[in-house]
């Protein structure tokens, strides 16, 4: 690729890039798919803009190499074996279950022998990593239960990947009758370059990091994140292992150390790029010709590589991941398409005659479609649990306890300490919380008087015997649920005290409406504590910034109260917001004239 080539197809990349993403992110579709089409149509399928596939997947490759890095370094070998049944048991069965059922159809269905059977099903059986961690990023749902699930079994996955790889030239014809010497001597030799690599880096790249770090300068330190990465990369290749397992690896051994964090930093934009890129260049593998020639035996496919593999992992998840039936359907969703270890795993394939060119041409398009389906079945499947979400797979609790003198509604952040101050006082209180999640959680640190149900629901308040409370804490986490909550309460109840949480002035102005006087906002008293702190630093007497603090708080207090009548009009909202800060300047003015007399 020469220079002027080279800036063309950048200039190209770029372009259709800036165009797709930010349009599918204004249709909530995620950044992925945007990636893919721009691929799709820059591609030979489309316009033909760039056609040189083979070079821009071998750089695109790294993307997927530094995202396996960056997991490694958030993997350190104690959180991995903290994991290692959600790993290797629901990971295991996951691959094992999807790669006989897939090997089993290749088999009886497109006639395939039982050694191209093998490796089919098991490159199948395969996820996508990238697509999988990226869309779960987007959603904010990597930390969820099907998210850390779906962690385990691609990081399981991209482990699998390796014995599949080395399988393949075992199972192929290109392999001579007398291959068992070199088969042994590959296998010494694989493990030997994982215990060089873990050994040398456990004892050289502390070494290597300080020794650069007393330079001061993020660019060599960058080069050499880089340089570990794509050196560890490089010897597991010449090893004839994965690159990315050299990559995970990398990360796996500075996940302990103290340049972690930095590293992360500064991989994460190169990272970003080339994911982006991996993404745009699995789009331009979209072979249309071949969909429009063979339309039917694509999608079908397409249509029965989803299907396999999402009836086999929502059982799973279900079973092995202890997961409610929507966290099962969404991580089929995320795993259920091909990924792009098959890519590699299918063209050696070929290579060793295990298949031909046709088959796998139609394989890596079938994958590539699927890949390419994967952000807009993970969003149908969240609409369609989403659905259903009032009604729980598990029945909500029955509720045994004393009359409370408190209901507690949402046992988050704010929920407990509110508990924990009323226990720590022999106050009876119920606490309701509509997270299985949460109520698991704190229920290990003895929380008795918690309950799993919905507090907008009329028969969940009667069981918790709302009609006897004296005080009603609503603490839930959405704005929403809360209003609904507060409404619900407030009409059948009017009895009861309701003490409300508001996310902000918009949401306080809402719970006002209902008839709540004073919500309680959920950052407005930590933000005053911190500016508390901030006027200490600066050497301000504690007298005068408690003063300064009890005045901007009655203000505001007066300020809401006044905007409450106006909220919905912007424009009287802004004028009201001006005043309110010349007033208060005038305020802290006539303070500090009273100070100066008084020290005089």
């Amino acid at each position: 690729m020469d220079g002027h080539h080279f800036l063309e197809t950048a200039v190209v990349f770029l372009l259709a890039t800036v165009v797709a993403v930010p349009l599918t992110k204004r249709f909530r579709l995620g950044a992925v798919l945007g990636y893919l089409l721009a691929g799709v149509v820059i591609g030979p399928s489309v316009l033909g803009l760039v056609n040189d596939t083979e070079g821009v997947a071998t750089i695109s490759d790294f993307g997927v190499v530094l995202m396996l890095f960056v997991i490694g370094l958030e993997l350190s070998p104690s959180r991995l074996w903290v994991m290692r049944r959600a790993v290797f048991g629901s990971g295991s069965l996951q691959v094992i279950t999807c790669a006989l059922a897939l090997g089993a159809i290749g088999y009886f269905l497109f006639g395939l022998t039982w050694k191209a059977g093998v490796i089919v099903g098991g490159s199948l059986a395969l996820s996508s990593t990238a697509f999988g961690l990226q869309i779960l990023a987007e959603r904010k749902e990597a930390g969820s239960a099907y998210g850390r699930q779906a962690f385990a079994i691609l990081l399981f996955q991209d482990l699998a990947a390796i014995p599949l790889i080395a399988a393949v030239p075992l199972l192929g014809s290109a392999v001579a009758h007398d291959a068992h010497g070199p088969d042994l001597a590959s296998v010494l030799r694989v493990v030997g370059t994982i215990f060089g690599v873990i050994l040398g880096g456990r004892l050289l790249l502390r070494h290597v990091f300080r020794f650069v770090a007393r330079a001061k300068s993020t660019e060599v330190f960058t080069a050499t994140a880089l340089l570990v990465v794509m050196g560890t990369a490089w010897l597991m290749e010449l090893a004839g292992i994965s690159v990315t397992l050299g990559a995970f690896l990398a990360g796996l051994l500075l996940a302990d150390s103290e340049y972690r964090h930095e590293l992360e930093s500064n991989i994460e934009p190169f990272k970003g790029l080339l994911l982006g890129l991996f993404f745009v260049s699995v789009g331009m593998s979209v072979d249309l010709a071949l969909l429009v020639a063979k339309p039917l035996l694509v999608l079908g496919m397409v249509a029965l590589l989803l299907a396999v593999k999402a009836m086999l992992i929502v059982p799973l998840g279900r079973l092995i991941g202890a997961l409610t039936t929507a966290d099962s359907v969404r991580l089929a969703a995320v795993l259920a398409s091909g990924g792009e270890f098959a890519f590699v795993i299918l063209n050696l394939a070929q290579q060793n005659r295990l298949i031909d060119d046709s088959q796998r041409g139609l394989m890596v398009m079938a994958i590539s479609l699927s890949m390419a389906l994967t952000p807009l079945l993970v969003l149908a499947a969240s609409r369609l649990v989403h659905e259903r979400v009032h009604t729980p797979d598990r029945a909500f609790d029955t509720i045994e306890s004393d009359t409370p003198r408190v209901i507690i509604a949402g046992f988050g952040r704010m929920g407990q300490i509110v508990a924990r101050m009323l226990r720590a006082q022999d106050i009876p209180f119920v606490a309701l919380e509509s997270s299985v999640e949460q109520v698991d959680t704190s229920r290990r640190f003895g929380g008795t008087s918690l309950f799993f149900g919905d507090p907008a629901r009329p028969e969940m308040l009667r069981a918790a015997q709302a009609d006897k409370a004296e005080v009603f804490v609503i603490a839930t986490d959405d704005p929403e649920a809360n209003i609904r909550t507060a409404r619900l309460v407030r009409r059948q109840y009017p009895h009861l005290k309701i003490i409300a949480r508001a996310r902000n002035r918009q949401h306080a102005f809402r719970l006002m409406d209902i008839g709540i006087e004073e919500p309680v906002r959920e950052t407005f008293y930590s933000s005053l504590e911190m500016t508390r702190h901030v006027l200490q630093s600066l050497d301000m007497p504690a007298e005068v910034v408690d003063s300064r603090i009890a005045r901007f708080r009655k203000h505001d207090e007066q300020v809401l109260r006044a905007q409450y009548l106006v909220y919905d009009d912007d424009a009287a909202l802004i004028q009201s917001s001006k005043e309110a800060l010349h007033d208060l300047q005038q305020l802290f003015e006539a303070d500090a004239v009273d100070e100066r007399e008084r020290d005089s």
